[in-house]
């Protein structure tokens, strides 16, 4: 059920247009940045930092939300619903909706939670369509320690005959969950959501696909080493 693959130092990942794309302007609009080292939430020191709350323009949004619904149009998950956890998730869910039906002629209902339950008007926790008796698929940025997920999931539960479907998210890091060096379990965040939800995990990039844009682009070869040098200490192992 894995979307991942077992990395290596040198590889990278077959590049696509819209993966191609997505990468070039992340950094363009320094959603994606090498150099740091960069302090991540595991402790982990990286040669690359991923923001994807700077995708701050229409411009910007206009073209993530095409290459979310590349990704998902791709895979061939069927659902119904798109669900975006508060509060990155909101504008990927409606964005991803519309350049679904405008790119792909695939048309789904989206919702999203609010943080806090409302207790006037219409009420409750929930914004748009139903997912009561739905094929539910979550979108958002990343998946770091797989609780915003769980935390996603335990609203689907709350909802009569809601099912998911899959999640899609920006990044996949493919890098080991465990900051104990001398794990033997070398498996990454999003193999484990994998395995503990039973769907796949869908990515609009990965970090081979990132290493490929170095590998094709000249004068990035410092950054490419560096990357490399991470991915090959850190990089996960899926078994």
């Amino acid at each position: 059920m894995s979307s991942s693959t077992s990395t290596t130092a040198a590889a990278g990942a077959p590049l696509e247009a819209h993966q191609k794309a997505y990468i070039e302007l992340a950094i363009r609009t320094d959603v994606l940045k090498f150099g740091g080292p960069f302090t991540l939430k595991s402790g982990r020191l990286s040669p690359y930092f991923f923001n994807s709350g700077l995708f701050s323009t229409g411009e910007a949004i206009a073209q993530v939300a095409s290459s979310y619904a590349a990704a998902i149009a791709k895979s061939g998950i069927e659902f119904d619903v798109l669900f975006g956890p508060a509060y990155k998730g909101i504008t990927l869910a409606a964005t991803t909706a519309l350049a679904l039906y405008r790119d792909h002629n695939i048309s789904v209902e989206f919702a999203y939670n609010r943080k806090e339950a409302k207790t006037h008007g219409e009420g409750g926790s929930l914004v748009g369509a139903s997912l009561a008796g739905k094929r539910v698929l979550i979108i958002d940025d990343v998946i770091t320690a797989g609780t915003a997920i769980g935390e996603a999931t335990s609203i689907l539960a709350t909802q009569s005959d809601a099912k998911l479907a899959g999640i899609c998210i920006a990044l996949d890091r493919q890098e080991r969950a465990s900051t104990d060096d001398n794990d033997p379990d070398k498996r990454s965040t999003i193999h484990k959501v994998e395995e503990k939800y039973g769907v796949k995990v869908l990515s609009v990039c990965t970090l081979g696909h990132i290493v490929s844009y170095l590998q094709q682009q000249g004068g990035l070869e410092e950054q490419l080493a560096k990357v490399q040098e991470y991915r090959a200490r850190y990089g996960a192992v899926e078994q």
